[in-house]
C-alpha cells in the first residue's frame, strides 16, 4: 500500500493508521473480543460497524501489516485473521487509552471495568496478555497456566454487569 503521509511526525502517522473510526474499534474486538472471523467482529461490535466499512478497514490493516488473513481449516468459506507483532504491541496503548477515556468521558461501569484492571494490572499484566495474543495469533510457546488475562477481563465485565442486574445487591430475607 502507497500512502503519501502528511509529515514524518509520529503522532501524525499513528493518526493516519488509527483516525478512521473503526480501526481501533476492530483491534479491540479482536485482542479483547477474540473475534477473528468476519462475521464475528460484524455481529459483535456493540458500535454496529457496515460490512462494507468492516471489509475495506481489514484490507487496510492487512495493508499496513497489522493483521493476516489465512483460510480457516474449520470451514471452505471462512477466513480466520490474526494479529501481527505489530498490532499485539498496541495493547498498552490500548490500556492508557482505556484509562483515560474512564476517567474523562461518561464510560459506563460495565464498559469501563476492562479499562480499570489494566491500569490496576500495570505492565506485567500487559506483558502477560501480549505474549497470550502471540501464542494465540503467532503461535509462540505459551506461557505458564492458569486464568489468562482475556478470561480475568471477562469476569471482571461479567461481575460488573451482574451488579447492574435488577435486584443485583438486594437481599429480600432482610
Amino acid at each position: 500500500m502507497n500512502i503519501n503521509h502528511r509529515s514524518g511526525c509520529p503522532i501524525n502517522l499513528s493518526l493516519e493508521v488509527f483516525g478512521d473510526r473503526w480501526s481501533l474499534i476492530i483491534l479491540r474486538d479482536m485482542i479483547f473480543g477474540g473475534k477473528r472471523h468476519f462475521r464475528e467482529l460484524l455481529n459483535g461490535s456493540l458500535e454496529g460497524i457496515a460490512s462494507n466499512i468492516l471489509a475495506d478497514r481489514l484490507k487496510r490493516l492487512m495493508e499496513l501489516g497489522m493483521l493476516t488473513k489465512a483460510d480457516d481449516p474449520s470451514h471452505k468459506q471462512k477466513a480466520i485473521y490474526s494479529l501481527t507483532e505489530m498490532a499485539i504491541t498496541l495493547v498498552p496503548v490500548l490500556a492508557h487509552l482505556g484509562a483515560w477515556g474512564r476517567v474523562w468521558l461518561p464510560a459506563s461501569e460495565e464498559l469501563s471495568i476492562r479499562a480499570e484492571l489494566l491500569e490496576k494490572g500495570g505492565p506485567p499484566m500487559w506483558e502477560r496478555f501480549m505474549d497470550e495474543l502471540r501464542h494465540e495469533h503467532l503461535g509462540t510457546p505459551a506461557g505458564p497456566s492458569g486464568p489468562t488475562v482475556r478470561a480475568t477481563l471477562q469476569a471482571g465485565y461479567e461481575a460488573a454487569v451482574a451488579r447492574k442486574a435488577p435486584g443485583a445487591g438486594c437481599n429480600p430475607a432482610s
